[in-house]
């Protein structure tokens, strides 16, 4: 019996940590190298137990810097790769990050986000990477960027990272917190039959003829893995079709740029996951992501308990931010509010979206705690604006 036969079907009682686990390996991820760094350290964990039953690898390695790096040759090498890390170690894999953005390497990095800034409040939960994660990495590219708020979707968002980052050959970010990783919640693993995971396809065309990085479908080149027969040259330079570098030709280096970013962006909304509870006659609304969102949905009950009108609009997909989304579910709205675990991160992004359209209000808190439904129910009444029907 294979390990997927093993746990297909099963209904467990864990963390989200150990979810995002199951969900690497319904996934088809046989390589994970990290280093242990609180809250994330449990992935590793339990990676080292569920891995070898798959033959798969997992490495503890000397720092965050070695470990995106290792990720990186794994997936060249062929495997679905992953690592799990926190505020601190993800700074650390920011250049390894871009190298994979240009060299279009798939790999998933799960990031289960604590407060800081530097070594902060390792055991507390925050949402203050999220604008790294966008903007992290010098240089213009394009991330996929996946925001649970539950255990059930540790397994389901970190399952899905895979397919996304080898069907656009990208770096793809789950972002969770330290709530949502060290919480316990059921969870439901998918029956045997119904887990494909499929192998990379291998090019469409013979060794002698391939082009390791020209599109030959849409915006995403095919990629030959290591050690299969093909002749491919991987560089964090600019580079021409052959792989080849060529750093001083502007129009070279703005077709290879605009190409990484436009297979993301283009994709927009096939990639836009959400979950939207529009209210009729609502002036007011709340966007939010993550543990941030399960508080807000609670305001959004207690406020319609009261008789009062509140839209609500979660982003399960945060980037590629979904812009058009935004602006359809504000455009009734006079007000939005983003309640976030920072100090308003998504919030500019929100702002920038609508330009004007609705009042774009934070409603942030930091220190370590969650935003309770009672919080945001006193943001959303804090204007005197008639929010009743």
């Amino acid at each position: 019996m294979n390990i997927i036969e093993a746990i297909g079907g099963r209904e467990l009682f864990t963390q989200g940590d150990v979810a995002c686990a199951y969900g690497a390996l319904l996934g088809g991820c046989t390589f994970f190298a990290g280093y242990p760094i609180t809250p994330a350290t449990e992935v590793a964990e339990a990676m080292s137990r569920l891995l070898p039953k798959i033959r798969g690898v997992t490495v503890q390695m000397e720092d965050e810097i070695a470990s995106i790096s290792a990720v990186i040759g794994a997936s060249w090498a062929g495997r679905r790769a992953m690592t799990a890390t926190s505020g601190p170690g993800f700074s650390l894999m920011m250049e390894g990050i871009g190298y994979a953005c240009m060299t279009e390497t798939p790999c998933v990095i799960v990031n289960v986000q604590r407060s800081g800034p530097s070594t902060g409040q390792p055991t507390e939960p925050a949402q203050g990477d999220m604008m790294q994660a966008r903007w992290g990495s010098h240089g213009d590219n394009e991330l996929i960027v996946l925001a649970p708020n539950s255990v059930q979707e540790c397994v389901d968002l970190t399952r899905l990272a895979f397919e996304l980052a080898d069907r656009f050959r990208n770096p793809v970010f789950v972002m969770t917190d330290g709530e949502v990783g060290h919480m316990r919640e059921k969870i439901v693993l998918p029956a045997a039959e119904e887990i494909d995971i499929r192998p990379r396809p291998a090019p469409s065309t013979p060794p002698g003829e391939f082009v390791p990085f020209k599109a030959v479908k849409g915006k995403v080149p095919e990629m030959a893995s290591f050690g299969t027969g093909y002749h491919t040259y991987v560089t964090g330079l600019t580079h021409k079709e052959s792989g080849l570098p060529t750093t001083d030709n502007a129009e070279e280096h703005t077709g290879l740029i605009r190409r990484i970013c436009e297979k993301i962006t283009d994709a927009t909304d096939e990639l836009t996951r959400v979950e939207m509870d529009q209210d009729d006659g609502a002036t007011v609304g709340i966007v939010s992501y993550g543990i941030s969102s399960r508080s807000a949905a609670g305001a959004v009950r207690l406020l319609r308990a009261e008789g009062m009108k509140v839209s609500h609009l979660r982003l399960v997909t945060v980037y590629p931010f979904p812009e058009r989304v935004i602006r359809d579910f504000a455009a009734p709205l006079s007000r939005v509010l983003v309640p976030e675990l920072n100090l308003g991160q998504i919030c500019h992004t929100v702002r920038e979206a609508l330009d004007g359209a609705a009042a774009v209000e934070k409603v942030s808190k930091i220190g370590g705690e969650i935003i309770t439904p009672d919080e945001i129910v006193e943001a959303v009444l804090s204007s005197g604006e008639p929010v009743k029907v």
